[in-house]
């Protein structure tokens, strides 16, 4: 099988995300390069994208270092997605479709009869397709960009933190909240409950990490 640049980003990113490649661990460009039948000249293509995506660090004459869980950064990062996806909540409020909707409530279905510590996994990927909904029906390409980008360090720290999290109300006191809200066509609610979605998985995380 033949494998583009994108393809091979997207499975190293999503390697790191999920935790397969630990924090810290060493990637061989030589290989990478192996294992995906390509030249080295792609794979430094793809170690710098992700280096600029803060997933990889580039040590001259050592290698390629999968980038360490930094709470500082972190804290940062919660805090502008806190506030930007209030913002695309209180945008989709006014623009998200029925058919939009009605995936919204099928998430949280299904997120109601998961278990969380055999369907981890599953209850984040499934959270991420939750905040994905809503940032598409903000309809603004911007922010939706932005948000994107800051998703994939949200999700990591998900997973990383797995241990500490144990509770499905953490996603469901929220949840059924917000997807009213938007189906009302409340804006302010819309803000108000994503908003709390977040600071409720941050104060977790500040109660184990900082």
């Amino acid at each position: 099988m033949t494998y583009t640049s994108e393809e091979i980003y997207e499975i190293l990113k999503n390697r790191i995300i999920q935790l397969d490649y630990e924090p810290g661990q060493i990637l061989n460009e030589k290989d990478v390069a192996e294992e995906f039948n390509v030249s080295r000249t792609p794979i430094r293509k793809v170690f710098e994208q992700l280096k600029n995506n803060k997933l990889l660090n580039i040590i001259p004459r050592y290698g390629a270092q999968v980038a360490p869980i930094d709470f500082m950064y972190m804290k940062s990062v919660f805090e502008v997605v806190r506030e930007l996806d209030g913002f695309a909540a209180s945008l989709a409020a006014k623009k998200i479709t029925t058919e939009k909707i009605e995936k919204l409530e099928a998430i949280v279905e299904k997120i109601k009869n998961y278990d969380i510590e055999k369907d981890y996994t599953e209850i984040i990927i499934q959270d991420q397709n939750f905040h994905e909904i809503i940032f598409e029906s903000a309809a603004n390409p911007c922010l939706r960009d932005i948000l994107y980008s800051l998703q994939m360090h949200t999700e990591r720290m998900w997973i990383y933190a797995k241990p500490e999290i144990g509770e499905i109300n953490l996603f469901l006191n929220t949840m059924p909240d917000i997807v009213k809200a938007l189906k009302s066509g409340n804006s302010e609610h819309a803000s108000k409950y994503a908003k709390y979605h977040t600071d409720i998985f941050v104060e977790r995380i500040k109660q184990e990490f900082f």
